[in-house]
């Protein structure tokens, strides 16, 4: 058997060899190319400072151009028209927003801070790679190492980097977008300060000054007016003689008689001297007679002769007119207090001093209440302090001032506060009111039925 060796053909084998060497060759070739762009694109970046090419990376430079053209694409604007050099403001392009609390951008609209309008990319708003992309682009541009010197660069560096934080947070931006046509809802949530301007701060102690003076005169003029509604009433009351029975006061009746008094000695006197003071009075009634002659002529009655005679009515008003100023100024000099908190107004009589005398009031009720409670635990019998006082509360302060001092004395025995000895004691005080006849028979009826006066 015989054994055959192929031997391979060195003429194939060598052109093999030769195919790949050649292949070696162009990579290397290729890789040398490659290297020599990126070094001439490193040193257009150096020429160039307004480029923003990255020399690390090509496919990021590919990228920020892309994210440059969505910029000024959705912006609308030509290059000519963006601040493009550092001199100008960019806050001039940013926009307005509805933002006093500063929670987002401020008074500026984010996505313009960005380069984008919000009112242009409709459907197609910018992603989160997009702003990313406008921001490096931005940030790079206005770093304040790069802007030293320039006015608010660290403010607008700031700015940008808001503005990234609020759009590339979903629930940022999303809450951004709804409050921009929403701005009632932003001022329920965060509040508003510059819807109202307000004034220069008062001084809180004039302020007060003032109150406290307004507070004073206030008190002191409804004292006035609680004195002078009882002064009033007492003067009518005088003047048209009302007794006891028609419901006169012992005040209005001594003030009459008084006044009757001082009048009459006004006469006398008057008519020693010529009737100074009368004949004025005088001369005053004439006229009104004058008067009452010519409106009964009008009337069709026939006029008084001039030395006719008053008629009583005409007397009487005559009497009034002249008893009026004597009995108002005899109730002002002797009735300054009608008691019962119903005086004239004085400097006890203001807030400040109520205020002053209140603790003292209060300690000395609180002490008299507890020395009260004290002495019933003990068993001890009612003191005249304490009788007077317990009268008092029962009848009300006026109903005890305006009692004599003997109708008073006679109350602190009747034990008052117990409400049926109350009631029989203000029924007595009606039925003294009356004439004697009509007590007689009260006393007769009382006898008879037991009951009290209906």
């Amino acid at each position: 058997m015989m054994i055959r060796t192929i031997t391979p053909p060195r003429r194939r084998l060598s052109s093999h060899l030769i195919l790949v060497h050649i292949a070696v060759l162009l990579v290397f070739a290729s890789s040398s190319v490659n290297m020599a762009s990126v070094h001439v694109s490193a040193e257009d970046a150096a020429a160039d400072p307004s480029t923003t090419a990255s020399p690390a990376s090509g496919n990021e430079h590919t990228e920020e151009k892309e994210g440059e053209e969505y910029h000024q694409s959705s912006a609308g604007k030509k290059d000519d028209e963006t601040p493009n050099s550092l001199n100008d403001k960019p806050e001039d392009n940013w926009g307005y927003y509805y933002d006093p609390k500063n929670e987002f951008c401020g008074e500026y609209d984010c996505y313009k801070i960005l380069g984008f309008d919000y009112e242009t990319f409709g459907r197609s708003p910018p992603d989160t790679k997009m702003i990313t992309q406008s921001y490096r682009m931005l940030s790079r541009k206005f770093h304040p190492d790069k802007n030293r010197g320039k006015e608010g660069a660290e403010e607008r560096f700031v700015k940008i980097n808001k503005a990234h934080k609020v759009l590339t947070s979903r629930r940022r931006r999303a809450e951004y977008d709804y409050l921009r046509d929403n701005p009632d809802e932003y001022i329920s949530r965060y509040g508003t300060n510059v819807l109202f301007h307000y004034a220069p701060k008062s001084d809180v102690t004039m302020v007060a000054l003032m109150l406290l003076i307004a507070a004073n005169l206030f008190a002191w003029f409804v004292q006035k007016n609680k004195w002078q509604t009882v002064a009033d009433h007492v003067v009518k009351l005088a003047l048209d003689g009302v007794g006891l029975r028609e419901g006169g006061t012992d005040e209005s009746i001594a003030i009459r008689e008084k006044a009757m008094e001082i009048l009459a000695k006004q006469k006398e006197e008057g008519k020693e001297d010529g009737g100074s003071k009368v004949g004025a009075s005088t001369n005053a009634s004439s006229a009104t007679g004058t008067n009452s002659n010519a409106a009964a002529k009008v009337k069709g009655g026939s006029p008084k002769k001039k030395g006719a005679k008053l008629t009583k009515k005409e007397q009487k008003e005559q009497e009034m007119e002249e008893l009026r100023p004597i009995v108002v100024k005899l109730v002002k000099e002797e009735h300054a207090d009608f008691g019962g908190g119903f005086h004239q107004p004085t400097w006890r009589d203001l807030l400040i001093t109520k205020f002053a005398q209140w603790p003292i009031m209060f300690t000395k009720a609180m002490g008299w209440q507890v020395g009260y409670w004290f002495r019933r635990l003990r068993g001890l019998e009612l003191s005249d302090d304490e009788l007077e006082v317990l009268t008092r509360r029962a009848v009300g302060e006026v109903t005890w001032h305006a009692l004599s001092d003997e109708d008073r004395a006679e109350a602190t025995k009747q034990e008052l506060w117990i409400s049926k000895n109350l009631e029989d004691w203000r029924e007595m005080q009606e039925v003294k009111k009356w004439g004697p006849g009509y007590q007689k028979k009260y006393n007769r009826w009382k006898k008879k039925q037991g009951s009290k006066l209906e």
